[in-house]
């Protein structure tokens, strides 16, 4: 049961990491060109850039109290692809961006490569 508590703190922190970036995406597309007068302003009134901020500064929580129980080693990969992955999927779902082929077989390799890495030692 520990080693399913650890895992799904990883999972909310790769969410919160997914989701943030998504919130940046979607906050960076609203900004001026970086010459306009007014950018200071508008990058901290635009809701979508500080929900980012405030969702990568949750992450950073949950990851830290995962780091405490897992592995390096295991928690990083699994961060890194997992994010990875959500990103993806939500960049489809929620930003219509295209996925190709290959894109869609990197997506199977990261799965396979969390597979593999969650078969090291036990945390």
């Amino acid at each position: 049961m520990r080693i399913s508590s650890n895992f799904f703190l990883l999972g909310i922190a790769l969410m919160l990491n997914a989701l943030a970036n998504v919130a940046l995406k979607i906050g960076a597309a609203r900004l001026p060109a970086w010459s306009e007068p007014g950018l200071v302003p508008r990058l901290v009134t635009n809701p979508y850039l500080v929900l980012g901020i405030v969702l990568f500064a949750l992450n950073v929580l949950v990851y830290a109290a995962t780091l405490a129980r897992v592995n390096l080693s295991i928690a990083y990969p699994v961060m890194v692809a997992g994010s990875m992955i959500v990103v993806v999927i939500l960049s489809v779902a929620w930003l219509r961006e295209p996925v190709g082929a290959v894109q869609l077989s990197g997506i199977a390799l990261l799965i396979a490569g969390i597979v593999l890495v969650t078969r090291g030692p036990a945390p």
